[in-house]
């Protein structure tokens, strides 16, 4: 590269080398990036030969969208300097820490697409409306408000353990390329947590308040099982039964209460789950939130609960809960 009889160039030379500027190799230089070899009689700035091929890194990784403090502690690991590190390791940490950024932004994108087709879409009286529910969600989307409503219904005092568990499977998990459907669903959930409710603690089924705190964890983990095995029924389209998934249902309120397993005891069960408030429009909220577009509605805890109690008031020939009710918080 150099041209000089003492195998080093001068600022110009090198910005001219590199295609960039001669303010952008001072400005690595001044930050210690670009370390010079020697300074003229005159005090210019002087360069030796590996200077070219560093300021190309350099450009390399700011390109990537590397920050400057970033591609410091990349420059120093090559040279030896960066405190004795794995090998690469640095330059591994920023390219994924930028891959994080960067996936998180164009989730944004897709969000913000897909809240913008929706208002293109809908009718023109139904625009305010849709704006101000989306108006309401943060881009990236948020399940805050959603875990608030689940920590406020679920019984005080359970282990943190157990309402993690159950807030793993209640509250869902947005999609990272929603369609305009799925995000008005996810906006009308938001806003359905968000809504005044004073109280919402009475809400809880009588059920799950009898438990109490020790009873309501083991009554969580075993309901978590019964609806995992009714969800496969429900992705098979069978009609409610008796069976595994009927006991373990049964069996998690035996364990929770301490009591035996008899059919005078799933005739009070069936009434009692039938006369409980129901949360059927949250449900159906978060089944259109995680089912991809054109697939069958994928099961949530709220419909393998229903096809639960279903199976339970037929076999014990209690009155089905009525189902044309708006549904309740």
């Amino acid at each position: 590269m150099a041209t000089s009889s003492d195998g080093l160039c001068g600022i110009g030379e090198l910005a001219e080398r590199a295609g960039v500027t001669v303010k952008t190799v001072r400005f690595y230089s001044d930050r210690g990036l670009l370390p010079e070899a020697a300074r003229s009689a005159g005090g210019h700035r002087r360069y030796g030969p590996e200077a070219l091929e560093r300021l190309r890194t350099i450009r390399s990784l700011r390109a990537l969208g590397l920050s400057v403090p970033q591609v410091r502690r990349i420059v120093d690991e090559e040279d030896g300097t960066g405190g004795g590190g794995r090998a690469g390791g640095a330059l591994e940490a920023a390219v994924a820490g930028q891959l994080r950024e960067l996936g998180s932004e164009l989730r944004a994108l897709r969000w913000r697409e897909a809240a913008l087709r929706l208002v293109q879409e809908c009718p023109p009286g139904e625009r305010a409306g849709r704006l101000r529910l989306i108006g309401a969600v943060s881009v990236p989307p948020s399940t805050a408000p959603l875990v608030r409503f689940w920590r406020g219904w679920l019984p005080a005092r359970i282990p943190a353990r157990s309402a993690d568990a159950f807030l793993d499977v209640a509250v869902p998990r947005p999609p990272d390329d929603p369609t305009p459907a799925q995000l008005l669903a996810f906006a009308r959930l938001n806003a359905l947590t968000l809504a005044p409710c004073p109280g919402t603690g009475r809400y809880q089924p009588e059920a799950h308040r009898a438990a109490g705190p020790r009873g309501a964890a083991v009554l969580y983990a075993g309901l978590a099982e019964a609806y995992e095995l009714a969800g496969a029924h429900l992705r098979r389209g069978r009609a409610p039964h008796p069976g595994e998934a009927l006991d373990g249902f049964v069996t998690a309120y035996t364990s929770a209460y301490g009591v035996r397993d008899t059919p005078g005891f799933r005739r009070v069960l069936a009434g009692r789950l039938a006369a409980d408030p129901r949360l059927d429009g949250y449900w159906e909220l978060v089944a259109e939130v995680i089912t991809p577009p054109g697939g069958r509605p994928e099961p949530t805890p709220g419909t393998a609960h229903d096809w639960l109690l279903a199976a339970l008031t037929a076999q014990t020939g209690t009155p089905e809960p009525d189902q044309g009710t708006p549904p309740r918080r």
